[in-house]
């Protein structure tokens, strides 16, 4: 006799990933995707690479912030089918790891951009460069303060977070690159503080796209000890064993698990089953866990596969 079991509790598509912020993201996204276009009129009237930089990087929040939109409204209509088990969920992460690529790619084209500059720096407007950057600053300090939240529970909305907050570093980066030729007249500013601008990002980006790869590969959180798990669920009454313990992030604030379970013969399935489930909810936060009972003396051959692990979610 084998049992097995799929529990949702309160797990639904609305409530994972960074389907709550969709509003404060198309905010942002009207707010950066407005004042990109003042940025890029800016520094080709300015002749600042210091702020085409930080234009730059204000044109990908445009396309960052666009894809994590576009990727939270998809999953949050995604509704589950025979091809798509859990659904759309993993759009958003893979909408991450794009940001993290496109950020990668930009900062790399400021660095040449800027070498070219610095055997022959060119004359730039310092003063409306300014004034230009530091209402650039003001709008990316409104827009973090949208974001701020969303980028604690949802790995897409953290890569909109940091490259808004890699723009708001570039804002004052611009700031003061304008006040020292202001003051000095010395040009090679500019080209320094493009480059400063442009890498500034890389290693924020670096976790960014780590970290989505982790969950792409369907790895752990670093935080879950499985050998604890493991111990916990060997610690219910009538286990005898615990084989095939699986534990991924399915997105961002939904883990998943599945465990086979041995149990003595004259054991009350139902009763493992519950205080398993228990255990993995609310000890090890598992939102969706799979637990497939096997009898003590019944054959091992089920234990090479992961089970029932395909699951209805609901809506």
């Amino acid at each position: 006799m084998t049992g097995s079991d799929h529990e949702h509790g309160s797990v639904r598509a609305g409530e994972h990933g960074g389907t709550r912020y969709k509003r404060r993201l198309l905010l942002s996204l009207a707010i950066v995707g407005a004042y990109s276009v003042v940025e890029v009129v800016g520094g080709l009237l300015t002749n600042s690479l210091a702020l085409l930089s930080d234009a730059g990087h204000m044109l990908t929040d445009v396309i960052g912030l666009g894809m994590a939109a576009a990727a939270i409204h998809a999953v949050g209509r995604a509704r589950r089918d025979a091809r798509h088990t859990f659904g759309l969920y993993r759009l958003e992460i893979l909408a991450a790891l794009a940001n993290a690529a496109l950020l990668f790619s930009v900062a790399l084209y400021i660095v040449y951009e800027a070498w070219q500059r610095f055997s022959d720096p060119p004359e730039v407007m310092s003063l409306p460069m300014l004034l230009i950057a530091f209402v650039g600053l003001l709008v990316n300090v409104g827009v973090l303060l949208l974001l701020r939240k969303g980028a604690v529970e949802s790995i897409n909305v953290e890569g909109a977070y940091l490259e808004v907050l890699a723009d708001l570093f570039g804002s004052i980066g611009v700031i003061v690159a304008a006040v020292v030729m202001q003051a000095t007249a010395f040009r090679l500013v500019d080209p320094i503080f493009g480059v400063a601008i442009g890498v500034m990002a890389l290693p924020r980006t670096w976790r960014l796209g780590r970290k989505a790869v982790r969950i792409l590969l369907e790895a752990a959180t670093p935080s879950m000890d499985l050998d604890a798990i493991q111990s916990a669920l060997e610690g219910i009454e009538g286990v005898v064993a615990v084989h095939d313990l699986h534990v991924w992030t399915l997105t961002s604030g939904m883990e998943v698990g599945s465990v086979h379970l041995r149990v003595a013969d004259d054991s009350r399935f139902a009763d493992v089953l519950k205080e398993a489930r228990t255990i993995l909810r609310e000890r090890f936060h598992i939102d969706h866990p799979t637990v497939q009972i096997e009898p003590a003396s019944g054959s091992c051959e089920p234990c090479t596969a992961r089970g029932n692990s395909g699951d209805e979610t609901e809506q």
